[in-house]
């Protein structure tokens, strides 16, 4: 029994309640009493006595034990209340017991009080105990069901990490089993752009996905942020009211979206620092300092999480890269370079050489001129050989040769579903170039809306897939070429001015094959060596009139069309001295004073047809007019259609 009690006495004799204090101190109990004879008092004595036990009068001149009872038990419900009366019946002392009295006393026969105080007071206290125990045991239940769902969301979260490896389902695994704990509005995975030292939206989840702020691809600087904040002191930052507490410029985005309080926990790798997982809600001071704890623990695994799908995407990436340089390569094996190497001693020759020389180890943008069958090329891969990039991929695309709806696709990439027939996600040539050097041939035929977006890789370095938000750095140096006079394009509007001041950082103009006819015969000596070991001939020189015919030709498909009529000469040769008369079209017979020349364009599609039709309109393969010519199959393709040129040429020709 506890020492020191406070009774509280409710009484207008006080002769009567010094006689009930005198029974409870015989009966050796150790306690203080007040005496109290009104309502007013009985209420007051209540707050300011705070009594472990009320003795009452049932009958008092202006108040009434029942009205005690009543305010008793509304303002102290534990407190025991005993009927101490000498008027009150076996009917009244039964129904104030059921009122709720915890028992009644006789005034004649006090030698009763002490024992039913005693009791009354231990009755409270097993009462206050079990009642406790009852307390205590709710408080661990609720306690164990709200650590079950933790368990058990995290359980389904580390599943979803071993299942889940790619960005979007990944994310929506973890936010369906964070939800069933900690509900949100808005979740939101944010990665560390350590390059830009900046945070980016990598993913969202919840009804507020939609609004305008905060969309996948935002990125903010992490100095001065709330992600930037929870990042840089490794713990939480938890927001109860943001229109109270907000203190970051983009918090005030934040709160216009909607959003009323958040937590965000960061990720923290085991070599640096991954990002941010953020939930946000529209109920202002949803979250507290346990949902800031149980965040924290959902974080480390979702670092997990991060880092195998950070080392997923790695892979992947690397394979599609490794998948997209082997197709390339093999494309590559299957093309016959034009030449082996540049031939010629010409000052032209030499000039361009020295060029070459000078801007290879700058990592500069190189436009390189010149007229069809000049050997844009092979300069070109000379440029990517002498330079730092030489042990990395020099990738070419051929803008002439590609759709115009496809080449965005092929020069930087598309997701899978980005269009009807995107099936899988393929690496673009920037991409597949990384490191290395993209050469651009024909780069006068890029059409005019993607013209743009490649100024966005010369001048940013970075661009997105087709069908994709993920904005992909490269590091790429650009060889572009061209036979088209881009200063004219220009001026014609058909080409962007500030793409051709980005492109010409060093033009370089190669000469056409009539400004080196010097170097003449030095080229067929060494396409007459590769042809002889190509066809298995012993093939030794050209003929004196062979040779006086090649020196009076013009070329207007220069050194491509040198090597077309050695090829088709070489084949049709009997002995080791090669004549070109029977090889060559009247046309090519005529003197250097031009009289009988054509248009180059009627001169590149007649020689097209003749070869076609030396070959029955095969156009792949090694007996394939590709292969004579020179071309890639998908270039001479291009250029049959630019042309023209179809099967039936032929026979309008020959009528």
């Amino acid at each position: 029994m506890k020492k020191d009690l406070r009774i509280l006495i409710l009484e207008d004799v006080s002769a009567h309640a010094e006689l009930m204090e005198r029974e409870l101190r015989k009966g050796e109990m150790v306690f203080s009493a007040r005496r109290v004879a009104t309502g007013a008092a009985f209420l007051a004595a209540l707050g300011d006595f705070n009594p472990d036990l009320i003795l009452a009068d049932y009958s008092l001149p202006s108040f009434d034990g029942i009205a005690a009872l009543s305010i008793a038990q509304e303002q102290r419900p534990d407190v025991p209340f005993i009927f101490v009366s000498g008027a009150i019946g076996e009917e009244l002392a039964i129904e104030s017991l059921k009122q709720g009295a915890t028992d009644y006393v006789l005034k004649q026969r006090l030698a009763r009080l002490a024992p039913a105080a005693r009791r009354a007071l231990r009755e409270a206290e097993e009462r206050a105990a079990r009642r406790q125990a009852e307390d205590a045991l709710h408080t661990a239940c609720d306690e164990l069901e709200v650590w079950l769902k933790e368990r058990t969301a995290l359980l389904e979260i580390n599943n979803a990490i071993v299942t889940n490896l790619d960005r979007p389902s990944l994310f929506k695994a973890i936010t369906q089993s964070l939800g069933q704990i900690l509900p949100f509005d808005r979740a939101v995975l944010m990665l560390y752009q350590p390059e830009r030292d900046s945070l980016r939206v990598a993913a969202l989840e919840g009804p507020l996905t939609a609004r305008r702020y905060g969309a996948v691809g935002t990125e903010i600087d992490r100095q001065g942020s709330h992600s930037g904040w929870a990042l840089d002191h490794k713990q939480c930052l938890l927001r109860r009211d943001l229109a109270e507490e907000h203190q970051f410029p983009v918090e005030e985005k934040i709160l216009a979206e909607g959003i009323r309080s958040y937590i965000i926990a960061p990720l923290i790798g085991k070599e640096k620092p991954l990002g941010t997982l953020n939930v946000g809600s529209e109920t202002p001071r949803r979250y507290s300092e346990d949902d800031s704890m149980f965040l924290m623990g959902v974080a480390s695994q979702v670092t997990l999480a991060i880092e195998n799908m950070l080392a997923y995407e790695e892979i992947a990436a690397l394979k599609a890269r490794l998948e997209q340089e082997n197709i390339y390569l093999q494309e590559e094996i299957r093309t016959e370079h034009n030449f082996e190497e540049i031939v010629g001693q010409s000052a032209a020759v030499r000039k361009a050489l020295q060029a070459v020389e000078t801007v290879a180890p700058t990592g500069a943008t190189v436009l390189i001129l010149g007229e069809t069958g000049t050997g844009k090329e092979l300069v070109a891969r000379a440029v990517h050989n002498l330079s730092p990039q030489k042990d990395k991929p020099l990738v070419k695309v051929n803008c002439a040769a590609l759709a115009s709806t496809l080449i965005e696709s092929e020069l930087f990439g598309h997701e899978k579903g980005a269009f009807t027939g995107a099936l899988a996600r393929k690496i673009g040539r920037f991409e597949l170039a990384n490191g290395g050097t993209i050469f651009l041939d024909e780069i006068g035929d890029l059409p005019l809306e993607l013209q743009a977006k490649l100024l966005r890789v010369l001048q940013e370095g970075e661009f997105e897939r087709v069908g994709g938000s993920q904005t992909i750095k490269v590091s790429v140096r650009v060889i572009a070429a061209t036979n088209r006079n881009l200063a004219e394009a220009v001026r014609a509007g058909s080409f962007r001015s500030d793409l051709f001041y980005r492109l010409n950082v060093f033009p370089l103009t190669l000469p056409a094959l009539r400004e080196r006819r010097e170097d003449l015969p030095l080229l067929v000596s060494h396409f007459l060596s590769r042809c002889a070991k190509k066809f298995g001939k012993p093939l030794e020189r050209l003929s004196r009139e062979s040779m006086d015919r090649l020196m009076r030709y013009n070329w207007p498909g220069n050194v491509r069309e040198l090597l077309s009529v050695i090829e088709r000469a070489a084949i049709l040769a009997r002995g080791p001295v090669v004549h070109v008369e029977d090889s060559l079209d009247l046309r090519l017979r005529a003197d250097a004073d031009g009289h009988g020349l054509e248009k180059l364009d009627d001169l590149e599609r007649s020689h097209i047809i003749r070869v076609l039709e030396e070959t029955n309109w095969i156009i792949d393969g090694p007996r394939g007019a590709a292969l004579i010519l020179g071309l890639h199959p998908n270039t001479l393709r291009s250029r049959m259609q630019k042309l023209g040129i179809k099967k039936l040429s032929s026979a309008a020709s020959a009528a």
